[in-house]
């Protein structure tokens, strides 16, 4: 036979509302609640080669660099136009930027690049995104500048 049971039956009312207040707003804080902020940790190539070296992810970076070669936009969920970025110290990075909440770059091969997003690892350079306003508000967004034309 099931139970029955109901917890907050035998309990008295205020400590039952008590109760039911602290779990709804520790249910609208998890909702509504800012994101921890996203660690930034400076700018240029050294930012990338050292945040490639250490393997680390979610670092807010700025820098600049050359475009090494366009690819062919990434359709899958929201759309981003892609291209390959060469920085100065030879390091090279993706970057993915989002073209459903951003506009595209005009780019050709050759073509200088200044940047504002976040760098994600991965073993081949790693890429940088977020290089788009923040739709929701909660946090910094990131840019990209192409022919003194700032793309947000």
């Amino acid at each position: 036979m099931g139970s029955n049971r109901r917890p907050l039956r035998g309990l008295p009312a205020w400590l039952r509302v008590l109760i039911i207040v602290v779990a709804l707003g520790i249910v609208l804080y998890q909702r509504f609640a800012a994101p921890p902020a996203v660690p930034t940790t400076g700018s240029g190539d050294t930012a990338i080669v050292e945040a490639f070296a250490q393997q680390r992810s979610g670092l807010v970076i700025e820098g600049q660099g050359t475009v090494e070669r366009t690819l062919a936009d990434d359709n899958q969920g929201s759309r981003h136009q892609r291209f390959i970025l060469l920085l100065a110290s030879g390091h090279s990075v993706l970057i993915s930027h989002n073209i459903d909440l951003a506009q595209r770059l005009p780019l050709r091969e050759g073509d200088r690049v200044r940047f504002r997003g976040q760098y994600e690892w991965n073993e081949r350079g790693g890429v940088i995104h977020w290089t788009h306003h923040d739709p929701r508000g909660r946090r910094e967004g990131g840019w990209l500048e192409v022919g003194g034309q700032r793309y947000e």
